[in-house]
């Protein structure tokens, strides 16, 4: 298993542009993993712009089948079927992933993206070729 728990200086920066933290499991298996959606993130209404959002449960969901492959693999992202579901204001935003559908070769895992009042403001289903490390 990968170390999660990197310090900021070792996130790749798309990670520390959008602030991401790993939290670790909840009670129900999910990964969890929280970001800082910022006022540089907004859109003309003031919310936090979709592709912002898409590159969170991108990462997300990256991350959450890191977590399930052995420390010899890795995984990119095939396709990423994203719907924004309600405006998410500037903040936290927390994913909740999990692996849903897994082969030798790929990884299928889904996500949620909720705001502090617990509102899902996006979710997405990831596909991911796993491959053996370089």
């Amino acid at each position: 298993m990968i170390a999660l728990n990197d310090t900021e200086t070792q996130l790749p920066p798309g990670a520390q542009l959008l602030g991401r933290e790993w939290l670790g499991f909840d009670e129900s298996g999910h990964a969890v993993i929280r970001f800082q959606a910022q006022v540089a993130f907004t859109n003309r209404h003031g919310t936090i712009q979709g592709g912002f959002l898409a590159a969170m449960l991108d990462s997300a969901t990256g991350l959450c089948a890191l977590a399930a492959l052995s420390s010899e693999q890795t995984a990119v992202t095939k396709s990423l079927d994203t719907r924004f579901l309600k405006p998410a204001p500037v903040g936290a935003v927390t994913a909740r992933a999990r692996v849903v559908e897994r082969t030798d070769r790929e990884v299928v895992v889904q996500a949620d993206l909720v705001d502090t009042n617990g509102t899902i403001v996006a979710d997405a289903t990831a596909r991911l070729r796993i491959l053996a490390k370089k």
